[in-house]
């Protein structure tokens, strides 16, 4: 394992991150924050509790999710992506390191800046909702493991992506509206019989799921099942990495 390049992978994505701090942590945390006002505020004022829970301390672990999803996604795409775009990606790929620890670097710095985006949003949510946490481990590996599962999936994306419409079309027009029908604003419990059943076919609605049981105890789906989807799909994005430098598709070409 090349330590070194990994790390120098790693060390120049946070630096960009930081070189871009309004845009990568500052714009995040402010726009979760106007769907704390509107949501908790506006909205919570007329649905007291849902299962128990005040309505602005329920949505917070969706809106976490909300971001943490879409930030995974988006930094471990442009990441690989904008190489690409410059052609600095060839002196990566005929650099002596394998695509094992290509991957730790992105998608190790995607996962690490979508982490620290979610804790900051979990501090924010104190000024706005009074907040408890049953399971803080398990909110953790919850988190972490969204995280670096979602980065794999923007890394997928970043490779395959010809220009900059299709690394935004999955993001927009997939992830974001699965994660706003996935529960993130109200339980699936809440829904008809019928689209209680659709949404399980929703696989935001696990993360979501088992993210919430972690803060209040409760959960729309049994949490092993919860924590099996993220396994599930963090291996298959592995698997689609391992295919994709294989054959070199979408990468030699």
């Amino acid at each position: 394992m090349n330590f070194r390049a990994v790390s120098s992978i790693y060390y120049f994505e946070m630096a960009r991150f930081f070189r871009t701090i309004t845009q990568s942590l500052i714009s995040p945390v402010l726009s979760t924050s106007l769907y704390f006002i509107v949501f908790g505020a506006a909205i919570g004022s007329r649905i007291d509790e849902v299962e128990g829970i005040s309505y602005g301390a329920f949505i917070v672990p969706g809106l976490i999710m909300l971001s943490v999803l879409t930030q995974s996604i988006s930094n471990a795409s442009f990441g690989i992506y904008f190489p690409k775009f410059i052609g600095s990606i060839y002196e990566v790929n005929a650099a002596p390191v394998s695509f094992v620890e290509i991957v730790l670097g992105y998608v190790g710095a995607a996962a690490t800046k979508s982490l620290f985006i979610g804790m900051i949003i979990f501090g924010t949510a104190f000024f706005f909702v009074d907040l408890h946490v049953q399971h803080p481990l398990a909110m953790l590996a919850f988190l972490a493991l969204t995280c670096i599962s979602f980065s794999l999936f923007g890394f997928i994306i970043g490779l395959w992506s010809k220009n900059f419409e299709q690394l935004q079309l999955v993001p927009l027009l997939v992830v974001t509206p699965l994660v706003f029908l996935g529960g993130s604003f109200y339980s699936i419990e809440m829904l008809p019989e019928g689209w209680q059943t659709v949404a399980l076919f929703n696989p935001v609605v696990y993360l979501i799921s088992g993210f919430r049981w972690s803060f209040f105890g409760m959960a729309d789906v049994a949490v092993g099942v919860s924590l099996a989807m993220i396994a599930l799909f963090l291996v298959l994005c592995l698997g689609v990495i391992w295919w994709t430098y294989k054959t070199g598709f979408k990468i030699r070409s």
